[in-house]
C-alpha cells in the first residue's frame, strides 16, 4: 500500500432529502445534477441522503478558495484488534470513562462541547450540536451509539461519540467529535479517552474495525498512532462558514 501522501483523497458531498424519497424520485433538476457524477464518483443512498464520494489529487481548487471556502484534508485512521496499544500514557488525575446517559446528561456534553466552538458564533454552535444530539438519540436507542465521557478528578473533561453500522459483532465503527476541554488538556486525557472507547469498541461491541478522522497537522494525531491507528486513506472537504462564523478580514 502507498503511503497516504500518495494516494487521492475522497469527498463527501451530502444532499440530504426525506428518507422516503428515493434518487429515482427526486424532482428531474436535482436528480439530473447527479449524472455529472456517474462514472466518475460512487454515488451511495442513505437512510437519510445521497452521498457523493469524488477523488481529490491534491488540487488547491482556487476558484472555491477565492469564493470564501476552506479546504479541510482528513487523514483516515483504522484500528483492527491485536493492534490497540494499552497503558501508552497514565492520565495525571484519577481518570473514569463510561457512555453518558442520553436522558440526564447531554446538556453537560453539551456544555463541555461548547468550551470550544472551533470560532463558530456560540448561540448557533450550541444549537447545532444540540439538533446533532437528537439524531444521536435515535441512533443511541438502536444500539448503535454511544457517547463516552471522561471525568478526571470528578469534571467531565473529555468525550468523543462511537457509532457502528449495526448492532451485531463484526460491524465498524467510526469516532464522533473527539474533543477536551481546553483547560484540561495537555494532561493525557485524550490518550486515556480514546484507548478505553477503542478497548470497548474491539471487546465490547466485538467490531472488525475502527475508524477515526483526524486532521493531520493536530497534535492528536500522534496520539492516535501511539495507540495503534494506522492511516489508510484520506478525505477532504469544502466548507464556507455563514457571515458571523468568518474572521472580520474574510466577512
Amino acid at each position: 500500500m502507498p503511503p497516504p501522501a500518495t494516494r487521492a483523497a475522497t469527498a463527501r458531498l451530502l444532499a440530504f432529502r426525506p428518507c422516503t424519497v428515493k434518487r429515482d424520485e427526486l424532482r428531474i433538476g436535482w436528480r439530473t445534477d447527479f449524472l455529472v457524477h456517474d462514472g466518475a464518483a460512487q454515488i451511495l443512498e442513505r437512510d437519510d441522503c445521497i452521498a457523493v464520494r469524488a477523488p481529490y489529487a491534491q488540487q488547491q481548487l482556487p476558484r472555491w478558495r477565492e469564493a470564501g471556502f476552506d479546504l479541510h484534508v482528513s487523514a483516515v485512521m483504522r484500528l483492527v484488534p491485536g493492534e490497540l496499544q494499552r497503558d501508552v500514557e497514565p492520565a495525571r488525575g484519577s481518570v473514569t470513562v463510561r457512555p453518558l446517559n442520553f436522558a440526564h446528561e447531554i446538556d453537560a456534553l453539551i456544555e463541555l462541547e461548547c468550551s470550544d466552538a472551533h470560532g463558530f458564533e456560540i448561540a448557533g454552535y450550541r444549537q447545532y450540536r444540540q439538533r446533532k444530539f437528537t439524531r444521536y438519540a435515535e441512533l443511541h436507542a438502536q444500539g448503535r451509539l454511544h457517547w463516552f465521557g471522561l471525568w478526571c478528578d470528578g469534571v467531565l473533561a473529555a468525550s468523543c461519540g462511537l457509532m457502528r453500522e449495526h448492532a451485531q459483532p463484526g460491524s465498524t465503527a467510526r469516532f464522533q467529535h473527539v474533543m477536551t476541554h481546553p483547560q484540561w488538556r495537555r494532561r493525557g486525557l485524550c490518550t486515556a479517552l480514546i484507548e478505553a472507547v477503542s478497548a470497548y469498541g474491539i471487546d465490547t461491541w466485538c467490531c472488525q474495525q475502527l475508524v477515526m478522522l483526524a486532521d493531520p497537522s493536530d497534535v492528536a494525531i500522534g496520539i492516535y498512532r501511539a495507540l495503534g491507528y494506522q492511516e489508510v486513506d484520506s478525505e477532504w472537504a469544502l466548507q464556507r462558514r455563514a457571515p458571523q462564523d468568518r474572521p472580520a478580514s474574510t466577512s
